[in-house]
């Protein structure tokens, strides 16, 4: 597991930064509830 890890590890952090960047700049449908995201993840909000 851990070679597993070390081999595509950035695959999975550069994965997760587009996924996290994505639900930033996504808005809530009427009846759904948003949770409420991290700071960190503001910051990735475009404006």
């Amino acid at each position: 597991m851990k070679k597993l890890l070390m081999k595509y590890g950035h695959i999975l952090s550069a994965f997760a930064l587009i996924v996290t960047t994505y639900v930033a700049n996504r808005n809530c449908v009427l009846i759904f509830h948003q949770a409420k995201l991290p700071d960190a993840a503001k910051k990735l909000r475009k404006f």
